[in-house]
């Protein structure tokens, strides 16, 4: 039996026996982990190991660690990273500067979580930030410039990569311009498409053949009158064709407010649009046990897309850490 379609939550900082049976039986494709369930390193090596055993395979278990305001690892166990607009500082001053300083920190961002025995990152941000947009992505973007943001995000890709870590592009196709902020309430973007094609969509176009992308809970109201996350039609002729992408769409967390409906129904709705897998992080087991019943198990083209993005795990590099902490503190100076 293939795994379900969805990636959850958990409550805490361990797991609970009511959680070890739900996930044994339900046996969801992957896990995520938030602050609640981080508090030292063997802690969340030992969380990390019992959440595979629950489900008996060495599934993915995904974390966000962009650096900045998002970033679930934080001192005194772990680096408190930069946002990614410093990295576009640095760019600015000497490209090659910046596109260093971003593999440098997302390479030792992938120590970390393999260190931890998490094996995927929301990360990185593509949106291209739009003047008088919410503040939401603002310094968690590279750039406002197309050119830079696709330099340095393939610097990032690589970074985590190479320490086998599986990266997830966000937000498709593009949350730059969302007036609100999707976590509470539903972002309506009037731009027309031609001018979507020639900015915000060319950085994921550049990113057509990465493994994973998250959705951006956002309508593009030239195209479509739902969130893209549930529309068949934006998913299929943004996502899929004037993007290009094929690789695994997973829906951004159904807990936010930008869609309406039970649990059970915005599941059911994401994964008849297309994602290929849903994505819900509450860790509340009323809320996982209404977004399983609005699942059903990874077949067909999610199934070989869901193997593709397991399979960019398992290329890590051997990595000097030492140096490469040196390496990146030093052009970090450069912006002091």
């Amino acid at each position: 039996m293939n795994p379900l379609s969805v990636i959850l939550g958990l409550s805490g900082p361990s797991l609970t026996e009511s959680e070890r049976v739900f996930f044994r039986d339900a046996d969801p494709w992957a896990f995520i982990l938030f602050s609640r369930n981080i508090e030292t390193p063997k802690q969340v090596q030992k969380l990390c190991a019992q959440l595979r055993e629950s489900v008996g395979r060495d599934c993915l278990i995904f974390i966000d660690q962009e650096g900045g305001r998002v970033q679930r690892l934080r001192p005194p166990h772990w680096p408190a990273y930069p946002p990614a607009s410093k990295f576009g500082n640095l760019y600015d001053i000497e490209p090659a500067k910046g596109r260093r300083s971003a593999f440098l920190a997302y390479r030792l961002i992938a120590d970390d979580l393999r260190q931890l025995g998490i094996t995927a990152d929301c990360a990185p941000v593509l949106d291209l930030p739009q003047p008088g947009a919410d503040p939401i992505i603002s310094d968690r973007a590279f750039s406002t410039r197309i050119d830079p943001i696709i330099d340095m995000a393939h610097s990032c890709m690589a970074g985590l990569m190479m320490g086998g870590v599986a990266p997830v592009i966000k937000h498709i196709p593009g949350h730059g311009r969302a007036e609100v902020d999707s976590h509470k309430a539903l972002p309506k973007i009037s731009t027309d498409q031609s001018t979507l094609k020639s900015s915000d969509f060319v950085p994921f176009q550049a990113f057509r053949d990465a493994p994973m992308a998250m959705t951006a809970h956002a309508v593009y109201l030239d195209h479509s009158k739902k969130a893209v996350t549930v529309s068949r039609k934006a998913m299929k002729d943004l996502i899929r064709d004037a993007i290009g992408f094929d690789g695994l769409v997973m829906s951004d967390d159904l807990d936010m407010k930008a869609l309406s409906g039970t649990l059970t129904r915005k599941t059911e709705r994401a994964l008849d649009a297309g994602c290929d897998i849903a994505l819900q992080c509450s860790g509340k087991m009323k809320d996982m046990v209404q977004v399983v019943k609005g699942a059903a198990a990874l077949e067909g083209v999610s199934y070989r897309r869901a193997k593709i993005a397991e399979n960019c795990t398992n290329s890590l590099r051997k990595f000097d850490r030492k140096s490469a902490e040196a390496e990146f503190a030093e052009l970090m100076g450069h912006l002091s």
